[in-house]
């Protein structure tokens, strides 16, 4: 293994946000409405009403070019379409194991969810899309979305606030960061609590997600984005290039990784970089997230790719080879993989249906991204006869019995005491 690019060590303050988000939240929780209000103002800068009424609504509509609103509908019906197909292959189950004994699960969607969609830098009506559009399919009673206001506008970009009608949001709230999440988990007269919130946001965003888990359901707490790309002779520098540049430019913090098969291409993709980052309107962003986190490295062996990328464990994996089928079968951690020199990430980003809100931070080791079995939840039952009670209570009564729990043993052995 050779590194021809090492992520530099820079210094990244670290700031403590856990007693910061801590405070906000038991404000929220104790003074309701009052307190959320303060957030939006302070924080946000937003003073006006939080719930987004259909008028607001039919403003953005008219506000943006057609072609926008279109292009919008285009992804949100692919994204639909294949939340609908892995819909169809989670089935409920019924199973007769044993005479009397029945065994299965249904299938039961959560009542309701909160969807956050982050409005820093720029607005993103993509992961109003991803969030909003699986748990309408799982069958989601009550969909409430949140953005933050604009910067330029003063209030939910109009092309996110279109991607949120367009995908089903029943409820939308203009607000954001630590606060929003709060009032999503805890309720406040305004805005009725939720059973689940989902969707990516800043360290605020993280961190009250997570000290929200218990109180409602999340999806995971998401990092930092990431793209690891595993390339041979065969592939595009400019492609690659392009494709590690399109990740960097979405935080100074995002991570590039490009592995290579061949000296000579990672050269060519470093010097494609260079050249393209110069005509990047996201210049300032991309060049201090691919400076200090981007990497290149050659590897001699598809095995030692595959065995690398297993322990990165990256939330976007691409497969820019001769023949990807040689190692698909190695690879078993990645949030989302994109086969072939021409699955570009940024397609599965908007607009080839599967999903972009995916597990970083090596978190794609043991979850996956949101989808439609994010919003369902399989639940099991059993429907057991008084001959099938015959043969589980002696069973039941002596291992209970053995735990010390003699309520347990008395609830199997009344059971055959009366007449099995």
């Amino acid at each position: 293994m050779k590194i021809i690019k090492e992520a530099s060590k820079s210094f990244i303050e670290e700031v403590d946000v856990r007693q910061k988000v801590f405070s906000i939240l038991a404000d929220i929780r104790k003074k309701s409405d009052e307190a959320l209000v303060k957030y939006c103002k302070n924080l946000d800068g937003y003073t006006g009403n939080l719930k987004v009424t259909a008028d607001d609504v039919k403003k953005a509509y008219e506000s943006l070019e057609l072609q926008t609103i279109k292009d919008i509908s285009i992804a949100a019906e692919r994204i639909k379409k294949f939340a609908e197909i892995q819909k169809e292959s989670i089935t409920t189950i019924k199973e007769e194991v044993s005479p009397g004994v029945i065994l299965g699960h249904r299938i039961i969607p959560v009542h309701s969810c909160g969807a956050y969609i982050p409005g820093g830098r720029y607005p993103l009506p993509s992961s109003a899309l991803m969030s909003i559009i699986p748990a309408k399919v799982a069958g989601v009673s009550r969909i409430v979305a949140c953005s933050p206001p604009d910067k330029t506008t003063g209030i939910i970009h109009p092309a996110t606030l279109i991607a949120m009608d367009i995908a089903g949001a029943d409820e939308i709230y203009c607000m954001g960061g630590a606060h929003a999440i709060g009032a999503l988990a805890y309720g406040t007269k305004t805005v009725k609590p939720v059973d689940m919130i989902v969707g990516p946001g800043n360290i605020w965003v993280t961190e009250a997600k997570r000290q929200v888990f218990g109180t409602v359901g999340i999806d995971f707490l998401a990092g930092p984005s990431e793209v690891l790309i595993i390339a041979d002779e065969t592939a595009n520098p400019y492609f690659i290039a392009s494709d590690l540049l399109a990740q960097s430019e979405h935080d100074p913090n995002a991570r590039g990784i490009f592995v290579s098969m061949s000296e000579r291409l990672a050269y060519d993709v470093l010097s494609s970089l260079e050249e393209l980052l110069n005509g990047l309107k996201t210049y300032d962003i991309a060049k201090k997230a691919w400076e200090d986190n981007g990497q290149i490295i050659v590897v001699n062996s598809l095995e030692k790719a595959s065995r690398l990328s297993n322990e990165i464990a990256p939330e976007h994996l691409e497969l820019c080879i001769r023949n990807p089928d040689d190692i698909i079968g190695s690879l078993q951690n990645y949030g989302s993989l994109f086969i072939g020199n021409y699955a570009a990430e940024v397609f599965g980003d908007y607009v080839s249906g599967t999903n972009h809100i995916l597990p970083t931070m090596k978190a794609a080791r043991y979850s996956g991204g949101i989808w439609v079995g994010t919003f369902l939840k399989v639940v099991s039952f059993q429907r057991i006869t008084k001959e099938g009670a015959k043969d589980l209570a002696p069973v039941a009564s002596h291992i209970a019995e053995i735990e010390g729990l003699f309520a347990h043993k008395l609830a199997a052995d009344i059971r055959l005491e009366n007449g099995i």
